[in-house]
């Protein structure tokens, strides 16, 4: 009887719960994310590296020093920070790198940017970044191009045996930098 009890019960809150649910509030999974999640990979000698990113469009909107502000850190992407897994250690601008993950960071400004590697990875956009953490900062000029790429876009592409370039494009301009394995 106490079972009987238990199990009446049981499907009376089920019943309540699933009553209550309002059928007009259903999901439409076929609508595609604004600025979905996406990766750029490749082999470069026997480092596998791959950059996960949030990749957001232009749709019309002021993006350097508009949406995208100057002097300050960005996640250089959307969402979630973006980050580089290295398969095997790697040199950066003279520093070197052991493998792993790592989070790529950007300072933008008009003629300058700064390009950073933090150990900090996993973060909601540079909510938590740490200057303290990071591992190397790269000074570059913003290259200029005449046709937009409408939605960021990463680049992993293998330059010669050991040595790669990882670029980041978005609206009409793009940074990158090399990385060579280490030995």
């Amino acid at each position: 009887m106490k079972k009987l009890t238990l199990l009446l019960s049981f499907l009376s809150i089920c019943a309540f719960s699933f009553g209550q649910h309002d059928h007009n509030t259903a999901v439409n999974t076929n609508k595609k994310a604004k600025s979905p999640r996406t990766a750029a990979m490749t082999m470069v000698g026997a480092n596998h590296v791959h950059v996960d990113y949030g990749s957001p469009s232009v749709r019309g909107r002021n993006i350097w020093n508009g949406l995208v502000a100057y002097n300050q850190v960005w996640a250089t992407g959307a969402h979630k920070a973006t980050y580089i897994d290295f398969g095997k250690d790697v040199v950066v601008n003279g520093v070197k790198i052991p493998k792993g993950k790592y989070g790529f960071f950007t300072i933008p400004s008009e003629k300058e940017w700064v390009l950073i590697i933090s150990k900090d990875w996993d973060m909601h956009l540079a909510d938590d970044y740490d200057p303290n953490n990071d591992v190397v900062r790269i000074k570059v000029a913003p290259k200029k191009s005449e046709k937009i790429t409408e939605a960021l876009k990463y680049k992993v592409e293998k330059l010669a045996e050991g040595k790669g370039r990882i670029t980041m494009s978005w609206e009409y301009l793009s940074v990158s930098f090399d990385f060579t394995n280490s030995k």
